[in-house]
C-alpha cells in the first residue's frame, strides 16, 4: 500500500492513479511567456548564449546564473570562444551580470567572465550534502576533451571545484561514456541522499539497452540522456540510458533534470525535443526566418532543416521517467528570430515569483531564451515564463462529467487540501473510501486555488489518518493538479 503522509503528491504521473478506473484525462500546461529578464548584448556575447542555469543560495542570500556566453555568424560558425559567464538576482525578475574581474577579454577584466578558455558547456550547484568538503562547496560539470596522438580526440565528463561559486579549480574526471555536448546536469539530491547526474549521449535507433559507449554517428543515431549516482561523488554507478518505457524514442538535447521543491520525491525535467526535417519543404518556405535559415543551411543542412521544442518528464527513481509525448513549450508565435535549432532551451532552475495579479497566487517562474543563430548583431534575449503552482501536468475533465480515482493508500493528517481550478460552473466532489466500508464525502468545490482545504466534515478526515483509502474525485469542467494531508 501506498503512504503518501504529509507529502504533496502531484498528478504528473500514474502513481497515485488507477488507471483502470480513472476517465479524466492528462492534460500537460504550456507556460505563458512574459517580459525580457537579460539581453546577451556585452561584447564577449551574443546570438550563442545559452545553457542557463541558477539557484538560491541562502548564505548568500540572491539567486546565482551561469551561462554560456558566444556569437555565431549568419553561417552558423561559431565567433570566437565560448565563455562560461555569471549574473545574480535578489528575486529573480531583475538580473546583473557581476563585474568579476577573473578573464582578460580584449585587453580588459571587467567582465562576468568566469574562466579564460573556451567550453562548450558549464553546470554549477550548491552542494548541500552535509558531508561536502571545505573548499568543494561549489561543483561544477562540464564537458573536456583531450587530443590523442592520432589527431582524434577523447570526449568526457570533468568536474571544477569552488568555495564561493566564483573562482573555480581543477577537478577529476567523472565519466567518458557520453558525447557531454549539452548542459550536462549534477546535484545533490537530499531527499534520498545521493549525487544524480545526467548527461548527454547518443544510441543506435530502437538500441536504447546496448553497451553504452562514447562513439556515434550524429547523423544517424538518437541524441539521448544518460544517467549516473554516487554518494561521494568520486565513484560513480554505470551509466544507464534513461527509460521512458513504451514512449517513443526520439532525440532529447538537453535535460535540466532537478528535484520540485514543493514535492522533492519527483525529479523532474524539460528535455528539448529535437526535430531534423529530411528536407526543405513547402512549410519552410512559409516559415519564418526563411532567408537566414537557408544561408546557415549552407554551412550544415541540419542549421535550418532542425527545430526545436520542449518536453516535460518526471521520475521518482531518477532513471525511470514518465515522459509527456506532447510538448510543454512550443516555439510560439512566429517572428524572424524563432522557430530555429534552439528554440525552447528552458535554463535549470525555476523560481517561485508573485503573480501580477495583486493579491493573487504566487506563480513558478522559468526561463528560456530566443535569437539563436541569428549572426553579428544580435543578441540573445533570456525570457520568463510563468505557470501555476504544481502546474505542469493535471486530470482534467470538460462539459462532460469525468472521474479520478486513486490506488489505495494512507495519509498522515487531519485536512485535506487541493491544487484544483474549476470554471463557474465546474465542480471536483471529493470521497474518502476506506477498506472497511467507511465513506466520508465533501461538499461541492469550486473555485481557483493552489491550496483549497476541502469541505469535508470536521474530524471525518482525521478518523480515517493512517487507514488505507482510496480517493475518488467526480469533477466537470475542472483540472486537479495536486493533493496533500496535513
Amino acid at each position: 500500500m501506498l503512504n503518501i503522509g504529509k507529502e504533496r503528491e502531484c498528478f504528473f504521473d500514474e502513481y497515485l492513479i488507477d488507471t483502470m478506473r480513472t476517465t479524466a484525462e492528462s492534460v500537460v500546461h504550456t507556460p505563458i511567456r512574459r517580459e525580457t529578464v537579460m539581453l546577451h548584448d556585452a561584447p564577449w556575447e551574443g546570438c550563442g548564449c545559452d545553457y542557463h542555469n541558477f539557484f538560491y543560495d541562502k548564505e548568500y542570500g540572491k539567486y546565482r546564473m551561469y551561462y554560456l556566453g558566444w556569437k555565431t555568424d549568419e553561417m552558423g560558425n561559431i565567433s570566437g570562444k565560448i565563455l562560461p559567464c555569471y549574473a545574480e538576482s535578489t528575486n529573480g525578475l531583475v538580473w546583473e551580470k557581476c563585474r568579476l574581474g577573473i578573464a582578460d577579454f580584449e585587453g580588459s577584466s571587467d567582465n562576468n567572465i568566469l574562466l579564460d578558455q573556451s567550453v562548450d558547456n558549464f553546470m554549477v550547484f550548491k552542494d548541500e550534502n552535509p558531508d561536502c568538503k571545505n573548499g568543494e562547496e561549489y561543483k561544477c560539470v562540464l564537458q573536456a576533451v583531450d587530443k590523442r596522438e592520432d589527431g582524434s580526440s577523447r570526449q568526457y565528463l570533468k568536474c571544477m571545484f569552488s568555495s564561493d561559486g566564483i573562482h573555480f579549480t581543477d577537478g577529476y574526471e567523472i565519466s567518458d561514456c557520453g558525447t557531454f555536448d549539452s548542459l550536462n546536469v549534477a546535484f545533490w539530491d537530499g531527499y534520498v541522499k545521493k549525487y544524480r547526474c545526467y548527461f548527454r549521449g547518443f544510441h543506435k535507433p530502437g538500441q536504447t539497452n546496448a553497451e553504452l559507449s562514447g562513439a556515434f554517428d550524429w547523423r544517424v543515431d538518437v541524441r539521448d540522456i544518460r544517467y549516473i549516482e554516487s554518494k561521494d561523488f568520486i565513484t560513480w554507478s554505470k551509466p544507464v540510458i534513461l527509460n521512458f518505457g513504451s514512449s517513443e524514442d526520439i532525440p532529447l538535447y538537453t535535460n535540466v533534470c532537478q528535484n520540485y521543491y514543493r514535492a522533492p520525491q519527483y525529479i523532474i525535467g524539460f528535455p528539448t525535443r529535437y526535430i531534423e526535417r529530411k528536407g526543405w519543404s513547402k512549410s519552410f518556405e512559409e516559415l519564418c526566418g526563411k532567408e537566414k535559415r537557408k544561408t546557415r543551411m549552407e554551412t550544415e543542412p541540419r542549421f535550418g532543416l532542425s527545430v526545436t521544442d520542449c518536453v516535460f518528464i518526471v521520475s521518482r527513481n531518477g532513471h525511470t521517467f514518465k515522459k509527456h509525448d506532447e510538448a510543454f513549450m512550443r516555439p510560439g508565435a512566429e517572428f524572424p528570430e524563432n522557430w530555429v535549432y534552439g528554440s525552447c532551451y528552458p535554463a535549470r532552475g525555476i523560481i517561485e515569483t508573485p503573480s501580477d495579479i495583486p493579491g493573487a497566487e504566487n506563480e513558478l517562474s522559468i526561463f528560456a531564451f530566443d535569437n539563436h543563430w541569428m549572426g553579428e548583431g544580435y543578441s540573445a534575449k533570456l525570457y520568463r515564463y510563468t505557470l501555476r503552482l504544481d502546474g505542469f501536468v493535471s486530470r482534467h475533465a470538460g462539459a462532460a462529467e469525468k472521474m479520478v480515482v486513486t490506488k489505495p493508500f494512507c495519509y498522515d493528517g487531519k485536512d485535506m487540501f487541493a491544487n484544483i481550478s474549476t470554471s463557474a460552473r465546474g465542480y471536483i466532489f471529493f470521497t474518502l473510501k476506506s477498506a472497511d466500508g467507511e465513506v466520508i464525502e465533501s461538499c461541492e468545490m469550486f473555485g481557483d486555488s493552489t491550496d483549497k482545504k476541502i469541505g469535508f466534515d470536521d474530524g471525518a478526515v482525521e478518523k480515517l489518518s493512517g487507514k488505507e483509502v482510496v480517493l475518488e474525485m467526480r469533477m466537470l469542467d475542472a483540472d486537479i493538479y495536486a493533493i496533500r494531508f496535513e
